[in-house]
C-alpha cells in the first residue's frame, strides 16, 4: 500500500501552541519508520516513553487481575466512592503496540472525570496473535464484566456496577465496535454504550482523509497500514465486516459516542461510521474536534487543548451512561 506525500496547507491551524510545537518537531524529524524498526523495537520505544511520562491522577484503587475463561490480563480502576457504571477500555496502538501502561494515565483521568470504574484490557496483539484474538479477548472481558456488574457493586469484590460501556481509541475503537457486533450476532449481553475516540473502522484505509491528512500530522498512514498487515495478513479480508466495522450492518448496536479529529488521517472513516450508525437507527453523539490531531486522549500532559478535548469526551460519557 503506497501513500504519496501531500502538501501541508499553511492555513491549517492547531488547537494550541503546544500542539503546534509538537507537530513542528514531527515534521522536522519524523524518525525511522515502523517497517524499518519492527514490532519489538517499536514496543520498546513506546515503553521507554511511558516510563518518563507524567503519572495519572490518584484514584480510589487499582488492581491487576487475570479474568474470564480466556484468562485475559486486565487492570481494574475504581473511583473514590461508588462508581456510576463500568467502562471496559481497549487501548489503541495499530493492533501491535500499546498495553496497560501506555493508557494508564488516560484510564485514571476517565475514572476521575466520569466517576466510573474502568477495566482496561491487555488484549493479545499482532503479529504474534492476528485477528480474531484481540476481539476474542474483548468479548471475553465484556462477558466477565457483565457478570460482575450483575452483582450491583456491593456484592462484587471489584465494585463493578451496571451499566456497562465499552470504549476504545484508534485501533481500540475498532475492537470495541467488533466486540459489539460479535455480541449482537451471537446473542450476548451488549454494553449500554460504545465510546469511540478517533476509531479505525476501515482497514482498507481507502477514505479520503488518509491521503489529505497523511503527511505531517503525527500519524503516518503507512504505519497504520503496517499494523493492519500484521493483524489481518490477508489483503482480501480487510473489507470484511468482521475486521472493518464500517462495512457491517450496524442495526441493533448500542448507542454511541464518536469523536474524531480534524487533522487525523482516520477522520473520515470515523465520521462515516458515526453517520452509518445514525442511518441504522442507532442513537449517536458525534463530534469532530476542530484543529485536533490523532491521539489527543494521550496528549493531555503535552497540550491543554488535547486535555480539554479528552475532558469533553469524558463529560459526554458521564452524561449518557
Amino acid at each position: 500500500m503506497t501513500f504519496e506525500p501531500t502538501a501541508i496547507n499553511a492555513a491549517d491551524s492547531l488547537a494550541d501552541a503546544e500542539l503546534g510545537e509538537y507537530i513542528a518537531a514531527v515534521r522536522r524529524d519524523p524518525g525511522p519508520s515502523v517497517r524499518d524498526l519492527g514490532a519489538d523495537e517499536v514496543r520498546r520505544g513506546q515503553q521507554a516513553r511511558v516510563r518518563t511520562a507524567l503519572p495519572g491522577p490518584e484514584i480510589g484503587a487499582v488492581a491487576d487481575e487475570v479474568v474470564g475463561p480466556g484468562r485475559v490480563p486486565v487492570r481494574v480502576y475504581q473511583p473514590v466512592g461508588e462508581a456510576r457504571g463500568t467502562v471496559v477500555f481497549l487501548h489503541g496502538g495499530m493492533f501491535v503496540i500499546g498495553d496497560l501502561d501506555s493508557h494508564d494515565r488516560a484510564c485514571r483521568r476517565l475514572v476521575r472525570a466520569a466517576g466510573v470504574a474502568v477495566v482496561a484490557v491487555d488484549y493479545r496483539r499482532a503479529p504474534e496473535h492476528p485477528w480474531p484474538a484481540a476481539v476474542d479477548d474483548a468479548v471475553g472481558v465484556l462477558a466477565w464484566v457483565h457478570g460482575e456488574a450483575g452483582l450491583d457493586g456491593d456484592g462484587s469484590p471489584y465494585r463493578l456496577p451496571a451499566p456497562t460501556a465499552v470504549m476504545g481509541d484508534s485501533a481500540g475503537g475498532c475492537l470495541a465496535t467488533l466486540a459489539c457486533l460479535r455480541l449482537r450476532d451471537e446473542g450476548g449481553s451488549l454494553p449500554a454504550l460504545q465510546i469511540l475516540a478517533y476509531p479505525n473502522t476501515d482497514l482498507t484505509l481507502s477514505q479520503p482523509s488518509v491521503r489529505s491528512k497523511g503527511t505531517g500530522w503525527g500519524l503516518d498512514p503507512d504505519a497504520v497500514a503496517w499494523g493492519v498487515e500484521q493483524w489481518v495478513p490477508d489483503v482480501a479480508r480487510r473489507a470484511d465486516p468482521a475486521v472493518s466495522p464500517l462495512y457491517a450492518d450496524l442495526s441493533g448496536l448500542p448507542p454511541a459516542i464518536v469523536v474524531t479529529a480534524e487533522h487525523d488521517p482516520l477522520r473520515d472513516e470515523g465520521d462515516a461510521y458515526a453517520a452509518k450508525l445514525a442511518d441504522a437507527g442507532v442513537p449517536v453523539r458525534h463530534r469532530c474536534e476542530a484543529a485536533q490531531i490523532h491521539g489527543f486522549l494521550t496528549l493531555d500532559a503535552l497540550s491543554p487543548a488535547a486535555a480539554s478535548a479528552g475532558d469533553r469526551l469524558f463529560e459526554d460519557l458521564a452524561e449518557l451512561l
